[in-house]
């Protein structure tokens, strides 16, 4: 019987040694790099293996990138829910240390939005009531002393052919095609009224039950709900820096700006202000198109001397933001390369146009930070253990030893 049993394990060992993972006779197990075949070199193997792990990655961003695209209603709505949350925090924040509730302080927090905007919106109005006639005025004789230059100037053209150019540009706006974009003005007028009542309760609730919400939103992740929260608390911080700090430097872009054009005596100066302080939530992109803009205006009601002045104060404020105020006020933890800024941009305008280059960026920034608090942490290495102290005489004297080894157990026995 012991004979059969010890055939029979036997015969299992060399099964085993027959289909295991490259061993021989000799017991020798060899690695994975000499078991592969000599048909397919090593660099083509380690190829192939990333390369089908790279397609289903990119099968499952591409799919996920098309549900973002469908449902870009709720996700924009989203965003920019956090991202007003992000920015009335710390005042919901201060007003519940004083002894407001949760629904009062968010009341009075939503308030306060709405008065900045209404305000904001009603100097923009009064002042376009008072100084657009001016500025088309100004426009209408800058566009004649340009068209003055094109044909007595160093190009000499005909008027016949300038008046050839403007009349197919006006062409242009009297296609049917262009038309039928406006008559879509009162559905694209519905989507924006539903997105902004959408992103005022999303902005509700995360006010006045964001904890809440949080904490219910850790259950679904068992095990890793540590991880998930540490991810979620690090992206939460990412966003309300950058939010607030860009915040505050779009203010000190657009009150800087809006001083130049005052001392300039340019019309349109709040609306131009308020613009270039909207164009600063889009890095890189945003400045060159409002600052373009308003280039123009100073060149139609100023002239191209005041123009080009405009210009350089814009370029030096531009500097001193990206070199001293991003830093100090938004900080270094959300700042990217302009490659990785346009490429986000990018990406956000194809998917959501231009509410979706607002929020790439933060966006960006904000899974950047929180991607690796998701890694499992890696238990250290442990501290040496302290040496163990040597036994000196005791204490006492002679006696004292005696008596101690009197009292050992074996003495005893």
């Amino acid at each position: 019987m012991p004979h059969a049993i010890g055939g029979r394990v036997m015969r299992i060992e060399a099964a085993i040694r027959a289909f295991g993972p490259g061993t021989c006779q000799s017991g020798y197990v060899m690695p994975d790099q000499e078991r592969r075949s000599s048909l397919v070199p090593p660099v083509l193997a380690t190829m192939a293996a990333w390369g089908w792990r790279l397609l289903v990655l990119g099968a499952v961003v591409y799919y996920l990138l098309n549900v973002i695209s469908i449902l870009k209603f709720v996700f924009l709505s989203c965003a920019i829910g956090l991202l007003l949350t992000g920015l009335l925090y710390p005042l919901f924040s201060r007003l519940r240390r004083i002894g407001l509730g949760p629904m009062a302080a968010t009341w009075l927090s939503l308030l306060t939005a709405f008065v900045v905007i209404i305000g904001t919106g009603v100097l923009i109005g009064v002042r376009a009531n008072e100084e657009f006639p001016q500025l088309a005025r100004q426009v209408q004789k800058t566009g004649e002393d340009i068209q003055g230059w094109l044909t007595a100037g160093p190009f000499h053209l005909k008027e016949a052919q300038l008046q050839q150019w403007f009349a197919q540009l006006a062409k242009q706006f009297e296609q049917p095609g262009i038309a039928g974009q406006l008559l879509t003005g009162a559905t694209v007028a519905v989507e924006v009224l539903a997105s902004i009542i959408l992103v005022l309760f999303i902005t509700f609730f995360l006010l006045k039950d964001g904890a809440g919400i949080w904490k219910w939103f850790l259950k679904a992740f068992g095990r890793v709900a540590p991880r998930v929260d540490r991810a979620g608390r690090v992206a939460w911080r990412t966003l309300s820096s950058y939010v607030q700090g860009t915040v505050a430097v779009a203010a000190i872009h657009g009150v800087a700006m809006a001083i130049v054009l005052v001392v300039m005596g340019v019309p349109l100066w709040a609306p131009l202000a308020v613009l270039i302080f909207l164009a600063s939530f889009i890095p890189v992109v945003g400045i060159l198109f409002a600052g373009g803009l308003a280039s123009l205006i100073v060149l139609s009601a100023k002239g191209w001397i005041l123009a080009l002045v405009f210009v350089g104060i814009l370029i030096i404020e531009q500097q001193i933001e990206n070199h001293l105020l991003q830093p100090l006020v938004v900080g270094r933890a959300v700042r990217f390369h302009p490659l990785a800024i346009i490429l986000v941009l990018a990406i956000g305008g194809t998917l959501a146009g231009i509410p979706g280059a607002a929020v790439a960026v933060p966006v960006a920034a904000v899974i950047y930070r929180a991607l690796p608090e998701l890694r499992p942490e890696r238990p250290g290495p442990k501290p040496p253990a302290p040496p163990a102290a040597e036994p000196g005489p005791p204490k006492g004297g002679p006696k004292a030893a005696a008596k101690a080894v009197s009292s050992e157990p074996g003495d005893a026995m």
